[in-house]
């Protein structure tokens, strides 16, 4: 019997393509960056959830021995074997570790999330389309300090091509369908 194709739209994610980068959820980072504790956990979701997909994850830090490690709730559900490359760069793009790890993923497209929505989050999701990726940035899992910088920044990066998505849109979309043990996984996850 002919396997049956589905056509999807190519805006959704397809879990074959699509990689992860946590940008900087720093230690920091936790007392200035508003609604810090709601977007560490979303990126956390994403996190274990790409884990459990099989699906690369990538994760930087920004300068940390001022702004410290990445957060125990993110750290704790990287996949087994991430560990954050370290830069001073805000774009991820253009670090050593970082530039390897997508190459070596071979993903077109990136989901992407962290902190600073309008700095180096900004600059990532900017390079990586000029790059000729496609990008996805959770919105949910993005933030600034002030909440003015991280619309605007959501609003430029989709203006230049990203698009704009949320932990779970990001997951569900690359699942397709329930019934299965990931899904299985990834609803306990945001129950």
């Amino acid at each position: 019997m002919a396997e049956v194709v589905i056509q999807r739209h190519p805006a959704l994610l397809r879990r074959e393509r699509t990689g992860l980068i946590v940008v900087d959820v720093q230690e920091g980072f936790r007392p200035v960056i508003d609604r810090f504790d709601r977007t560490a956990a979303a990126c956390g979701l994403l996190a274990e959830g790409f884990g459990i997909l099989g699906r690369p994850v990538v994760a930087s830090e920004q300068y940390p021995k001022g702004l410290g490690a990445t957060v125990p709730e993110v750290a704790g559900r990287l996949p087994e074997g991430t560990i954050p490359v370290e830069k001073v760069r805000f774009s991820a793009c253009g670090v050593q570790g970082i530039d390897e790890a997508v190459e070596a993923a071979g993903c077109p497209a990136w989901v992407v999330a962290g902190i600073e929505a309008h700095v180096c989050v900004n600059q990532t999701v900017l390079d990586l389309l000029d790059r000729g990726f496609e990008v996805h940035v959770a919105a949910d899992a993005t933030s600034s300090r002030d909440p003015e910088n991280a619309r605007l920044a959501l609003e430029r990066m989709a203006t230049a091509g990203a698009h704009v998505t949320s932990s779970e849109m990001a997951l569900f979309e690359m699942l397709e369908e329930a019934g299965t043990a990931e899904f299985k996984a990834i609803s306990k996850l945001v129950r």
